[in-house]
Order: C-alpha cells, then structure tokens, then sequence
C-alpha cells in the first residue's frame, strides 16, 4: 500500500538547515548553494523577482507547448540562479571545491548531517 506522508505547515514553512559555513542549505538531504551573501539587499531582490518571473515562464512555456519559449526561459534562469550566485562559479575564496546538488551524507558535511537527525 503506498503511503503518502503530508507535511505539517509548521515543517513546510520551516526553513531549511544551512551548512556551518553558509554556503548551503540542505533539501531532502541534498546541499543546495545559497545565493552569495555579498550581494546588496536590492540586488538580491531583483536577481530574486527575475528567477521567479523566468521561472513563471518555464511554468507558462511547458502549459502551451512552446519549445522556443521554453528554451528562453530556462536560460533565463539559469542566468538568474548565475548571477544569484547559486549557479557558476562559486562565491567563496578559499579553494574549498563546490558540493552543489551532492548528498550530504557523502560531503564533508556529513557528520553535521548526521547530526541534525531527521530534520533534513
């Protein structure tokens, strides 16, 4: 029997667990880069308003079937989560290697992971 687990407002609305050293938040186990904290609060808030608009788009491309549409949004995306500092190359300086999209388990976040238990 399959069964569907629902989660509670308070675990959809909690925000995700961020790495020590803020680079990453972890969604399902998986780390996902966060965008660069370098940028000013309106920058962020205009890369933001751009990835959601570009994001509708995809939304709105894949509903009516348009494949030039959609391939215009998703660059479009991608260039926003690129310049949100979520995509390309990493925002950080030290030359510790980008984790983006790896499980956390298998990082060198691992025992963090394991730590927080099954909030993650």
């Amino acid at each position: 029997m399959l069964s569907l687990k629902i989660a509670s407002s308070a675990e959809a609305s909690a925000p995700p667990p961020v790495t020590p050293d803020g680079r990453y938040i972890v969604v399902r186990g998986r780390l996902w880069r966060r965008a660069n904290p370098d940028l000013d609060a309106e920058q962020r808030r205009a890369l933001t308003a751009e990835l959601m608009n570009a994001r509708r788009a995809v939304g709105a491309a894949l509903k009516g079937r348009d494949d030039a549409a959609l391939a215009a949004a998703r660059t479009r995306v991608n260039e926003a989560k690129i310049a949100l500092g979520e995509r390309g190359p990493v925002w950080w300086s030290d030359g510790t290697p980008d984790q983006n999209r790896r499980m956390a388990r298998n990082t060198r976040y691992a025992d963090w992971y394991e730590a927080l238990g099954s909030t993650a």
